[in-house]
């Protein structure tokens, strides 16, 4: 109960540095009708999250005060409707463009993805290139685990899927991510299980090849 009220009490910091802008410790303990020591507490705690920082500020009377502001950090602590607003594009780039401008453009991301990350394979082995693969997901928040099947093989799980919204209504975002794989380890990539259709997770069987 104890740990629920604390991480309560930083919401609630969170939403009144949100909302009112920089606060002092005082205008906080005010707020919240706590000590100011309680106050620093949760402050400190904030900023070792990295989610808050304080700037001196001169004051007419008196000695300067720290007063603390969110980091762009913060931001996502914070509700957002991006998937809505994608899906509203999409939808309606299809309804004026039709279904072959929404192809083009997943492709043009592939391929701009393919070439963000084209250099981080440059000579790496086959299973250097997998491990590079996994990171590169990983540090997109797809929840990535790896495991090596028979042969050499490898299969990729991705336990998240951070578009999961978009690629249930438009098959396009998963095959543009399948033909990313292959063309990033220059082998064959077969999909088995994917989260947009019904699966827990989405399952990539990876194939060492000499030539692809």
């Amino acid at each position: 109960m104890y740990r629920d009220a604390e991480l309560s009490t930083r919401k609630i910091v969170l939403s009144l540095l949100r909302t009112r802008g920089p606060l002092s410790v005082g205008e906080l303990a005010k707020e919240l009708g706590i000590t100011e020591m309680a106050v620093r507490r949760h402050l400190n705690t904030l900023d070792r999250d990295g989610f808050i920082e304080s700037k001196l500020a001169r004051q007419a009377m008196g000695r300067p005060l720290h007063m603390y502001s969110l980091t762009k950090e913060a931001d996502d602590l914070f509700p957002k409707k991006y998937n809505a607003l994608t899906l509203d594009l999409l939808e309606e780039l299809v309804a004026e463009e039709g279904e072959g401008k929404l192809t083009r453009l997943f492709q043009r991301r592939k391929d701009k993805l393919s070439e963000r990350y084209g250099s981080r394979m440059e000579g790496k082995s086959f299973p250097e290139k997998v491990a590079e693969l996994a990171r590169i997901q990983n540090d997109n928040g797809y929840m990535v685990s790896l495991e090596q099947g028979e042969n050499g093989d490898y299969i990729l799980n991705e336990h998240n899927c951070p578009i999961a919204q978009v690629a249930d209504q438009y098959q396009q975002a998963c095959q543009c991510e399948l033909a990313l794989f292959q063309e990033l380890l220059g082998t064959p990539v077969e999909r088995t299980e994917c989260l947009a259709k019904g699966g827990t997770k989405c399952v990539y069987q990876i194939r060492r090849a000499e030539s692809f």
